[in-house]
């Protein structure tokens, strides 16, 4: 028994239609995948205890340390 040609290229057809639309999809869910996956190093790197901000608050409070260690040691009350 031998299909008609008709026959053998609407399932070709559908068979190609399938494929694209799973592969689609396929792309689809990657590139969502990559998106979430920068966003989540966006978000590391804007953490507050890493920001500049924060490094220069630090750096400002050691400072002012350092001049209450050095009037007490030069003995005057700071």
């Amino acid at each position: 028994m031998m299909m008609e040609p008709l026959s053998i290229a609407l399932i070709g057809v559908t068979v190609l239609a399938s494929l694209g639309l799973a592969a689609y999809a396929g792309l689809k869910a990657f590139r969502g995948w990559i998106d979430f996956k920068r966003l989540e190093l966006a978000s590391l790197g804007s953490d507050p205890e890493y920001s500049n901000a924060a490094d220069l608050i630090e750096i400002a409070d050691l400072k002012e340390r350092i001049r209450k260690l050095e009037a007490i040691a030069a003995g005057i009350d700071p």
